[in-house]
């Protein structure tokens, strides 16, 4: 079957893909086959290295789920910091005044060309050389800052973007009833926008989860990951088993939150293509005009 697309395949094309199909499964198999063997050799497959995880709760109540509630923590205050601020930033980059313009242009590019680690590092040192905060809430004020900077500069990226891409008729039909430029953003473009930006959004929010993890390697910011590091040297080194586990965690969770903006974008889209109200048959009656005489009662 031909689209615009590509062209139908031929015989000697379906074969050559069902060949390459089969040698790559065979060499994902192979793979496979060599990492659980190594893993066997190793003793890592022992199952007194995966005992904790599954019979009894002292790994999950001492280790996983207060790591996992830190990194949820600081991906949450990050989170509802970076969406506003990076928005804000966003529209003020699309500003007709440059004293709004510039400066906002000046932040962004800055702090996204700054590694997250960076951030998180110089975060430390502030808290600690010129606030009060104890010095067992520096790591996750510390994770925070550096999230909420590089990740807000991410979005404002993302927000112009979107904006920039809806059709510039949107924007002429909305100054040309009279519309000033506030009512604009806020009543004709970030509606439509938000539905083109979410999978981005998606993404950088998945970003967030993920970078709390440096906190843990380098700020001693007890996240889930650090939590594995000291679950694994408690458990007899059992290092692989701790990793998978926590692997699977992030991938479970990453999943379920881009499940949901799936679900979301779907939604949103869907209730775009709605017409409107729904107009009984009562109220659909044609009055006819007094000069014909047709349809209904005037």
């Amino acid at each position: 079957m031909s689209s615009v697309l590509y062209d139908a395949q031929g015989p000697r094309a379906k074969r050559r893909n069902v060949i390459l199909t089969v040698v790559f499964v065979a060499a994902a198999a192979a793979l496979l086959w060599w990492v659980f063997g190594t893993l066997k050799d190793k003793g890592q497959l022992e199952w007194a290295l995966w005992e904790p995880f599954f019979s009894g709760t002292e790994a999950w109540s001492t280790y996983i789920w207060p790591g996992l509630l830190n990194t949820l923590k600081a991906a949450a205050l990050a989170v509802i910091i970076a969406m506003p601020l990076g928005a804000v930033l966003g529209i003020a980059r699309l500003s007709d005044h440059a004293w709004v313009r510039i400066p906002a242009a000046v932040v962004v590019e800055f702090f996204r060309s700054i590694p997250v680690l960076v951030l998180m590092i110089f975060g430390l040192a502030l808290f600690a050389e010129y606030t009060n905060v104890s010095s067992d809430d520096r790591p996750l004020y510390a994770v925070v800052t550096g999230l909420v900077l590089y990740n807000a500069s991410v979005l404002a990226e993302i927000v112009r973007a979107g904006i920039l891409a809806l059709p510039k008729g949107q924007a002429e039909a909305a100054q040309a009833i009279g519309l000033r430029k506030g009512q604009l953003m806020r009543l004709i473009l970030l509606p439509q926008a938000v539905t083109a930006m979410l999978p981005a959004i998606v993404s950088q929010l998945v970003v967030i989860v993920k970078d709390t993890a440096l906190g843990g390697a380098v700020l001693t910011y007890s996240e889930l990951l650090s939590s594995a590091n000291t679950m694994s040297g408690y458990y007899g080194a059992n290092i692989i088993a701790s990793f998978t586990v926590v692997a699977v965690i992030f991938i479970a969770l990453n999943f379920a939150l881009t499940s949901f903006a799936s679900w979301l974008e779907r939604r949103l889209r869907q209730a775009k293509k709605s017409t409107g109200a729904v107009v009984g048959a009562n109220d659909a009656q044609i009055a006819g005009t007094t000069g014909t005489g047709t349809g209904g009662t005037v």
